[in-house]
């Protein structure tokens, strides 16, 4: 049964939808399906605009919603193969347009978490947004020593409202595990848990400046990506001031190809930030969409927003490595034996019928440029597939997809004739050499050196050990065995002795019935 506030929010959420005009949505629902005969009612069959069109609605729907839908829209932004170009082109506003909440409540929330006022904290603080999120704000800055910052401001109660709506995803879930069959293949309450972690983790500002500080490391005095500088005196919960960069959101194609980008080098270097984040240090940004990319002419990236970040396990990490490098190769039956061995796939699956329908959904997308590849249908596709063979999603996962859908978008706008594939190939090989091959084996084994040479003087004391408890083991074992031979013994004398009395006994019946 749905919980009252799970159902109230299911009602405004279809409140919502209907206010902006978007009744046709809300009236195919079972929920609403037994009063669509009353749409002239609502309001929004009275009082939509007709100036309004239903892309500007919709982004309007979810701006109202809250902080997840517009993350949502955010993602949808940019998948322009999947959606009308006047979606897509609205929900693009989402990114870093969306309204601010009141700049006294910014400041209050700053002096408070500072303990200071604005004015003791900076030399200069602009009251006015210089962009608004989901889930906070940014104002412009400068330190009393003369940096140019930005001072990044969460909104008031958005936790309470984050959880509110997870609430409704947690029930959603569940309700659909239990009259849906592929929802528990697909792990639903798993998928919905890793999203509220996530999500969460986005709201604490000390947490995504960490992050900021270990990706700045790992692509120090790099010329594929910059990583602004954190002030970690200035930094809280609520509140985070970074390094304020300058540089052309990678969104603006017109912008950039005036200021003479090098849009091919850009795309081959998207993908290759994207494998040394989840390769080589096992750290990812996890949210790239356009609205966090920045590109400082001709072709460097700029990061923003590291609230939500990805790690995967070295098992998982491995894995992924030789699904796609056995995917570049064409090698199916590899795919397929990988999967089965991972146990993501029942044991039972035959491998040829999993090989071929693997096959039959990837080769069709070789020796095809980006623009001609929608990673989105080739998912969805696999989905279907998976379904055939019981394969269980892994929500550890989620995150990696999301990003994996992100590069693609930003490759579309940027380099639509990317090479995906051979840009990606020679990357993972090199890793395999460098992780598995004999020279790998040879560092680790001079890494491991120290700490084994420090422990040498105690092997002879440590051999005599274990061949003292060998020898000890053994006499016991032979001890044992020698009274399992006298036990043995001595059944057997007991066993010859019951016979005997058995026949004497019998005899002795006989002779008295006999002589009587």
């Amino acid at each position: 049964m749905i919980r009252p506030k799970i159902l109230y929010r299911l009602i405004h959420i279809n409140w919502v939808l209907m206010y902006h005009g978007l009744d046709e949505i809300v009236l195919k629902t079972n929920l609403f399906r037994p009063i669509r005969y009353l749409a002239f009612i609502t309001p929004g069959f009275w009082f939509k605009s007709k100036k309004d069109s239903q892309a500007v609605r919709i982004r309007r729907t979810l701006e109202d919603l809250g902080p997840i839908y517009v993350k949502f829209g955010q993602a949808l932004s940019t998948r322009k193969d999947i959606l009308p170009d006047d979606i897509a082109d609205e929900l693009v506003k989402l990114q870093d347009r969306v309204p601010p909440f009141n700049n006294d409540i910014a400041k209050s929330i700053i002096e408070k978490e500072l303990e200071m006022s604005t004015e003791e904290a900076f030399a200069e603080f602009d009251p006015t947004p210089l962009a608004s999120a989901s889930v906070a704000q940014v104002h412009t800055a400068v330190l009393h020593s003369g940096e140019s910052v930005i001072v990044k401001v969460l909104r008031p109660n958005i936790e309470k409202q984050i959880q509110s709506d997870i609430g409704l995803l947690y029930e959603l879930a569940r309700f659909a595990e239990k009259f849906w069959p592929d929802a528990k293949r697909l792990r639903a309450t798993e998928v919905v848990s890793e999203f509220e972690k996530t999500t969460l983790d986005e709201l604490d500002l000390i947490r995504e400046a960490a992050n900021a500080a270990k990706l700045r490391r790992n692509f120090e005095n790099s010329e594929q990506l910059y990583i602004p500088e954190v002030y970690w005196a200035f930094t809280r919960k609520n509140v985070m001031v970074m390094e304020r960069i300058h540089g052309i959101p990678v969104g603006e194609i017109e912008q950039l190809k005036a200021g003479g980008a090098n849009f091919k080098v850009l795309a081959e270097r998207g993908v290759e930030i994207f494998f040394t984040q989840v390769f080589r240090d096992n750290f990812f940004h996890a949210d790239m969409h356009p609205g966090n990319i920045f590109v400082e002419l001709p072709d460097k990236y700029i990061a923003v927003d590291f609230g939500i970040v990805g790690t995967l396990s070295l098992s998982d990490q491995r894995y992924l490595a030789e699904n796609f490098l056995a995917f570049f190769n064409r090698d199916y039956r590899k795919v397929a034996e990988m999967h089965v061995e991972s146990g993501w796939v029942p044991s039972t699956t035959r491998i040829e019928e999993f090989e071929s329908a693997i096959r039959s959904v990837c080769e069709p997308i070789f020796e095809k440029p980006l623009k001609d590849i929608s990673f989105g249908q080739l998912l969805l596709r696999l989905f279907q597939t998976a379904r055939r063979f019981d394969m269980v999603v892994q929500p550890q996962l989620v995150l990696l997809q999301k990003t994996l859908l992100n590069i693609e978008g930003l490759g579309r706008q940027l380099y639509p004739e990317l090479d995906l594939w051979q840009t990606a190939k020679p990357y993972l090989e090199q890793w395999f050499h460098d992780r598995i091959g004999p020279k790998a084996k040879i560092n680790k084994f001079l890494k491991q050196f120290p700490e084994f040479a420090e422990q040498f003087p105690e092997v002879p004391s440590l051999m005599y050990k274990a061949l003292n408890n060998a020898a000890q083991a053994q006499q016991q074992a032979e001890a044992q065995q020698r009274e399992l031979l006298k036990l043995r013994q001595q059944i057997n004398d007991n066993h010859r002795s019951t016979i005997w009395t058995m026949i004497i006994s019998t005899l002795a019946i006989g002779l008295v019935i006999f002589f009587r």
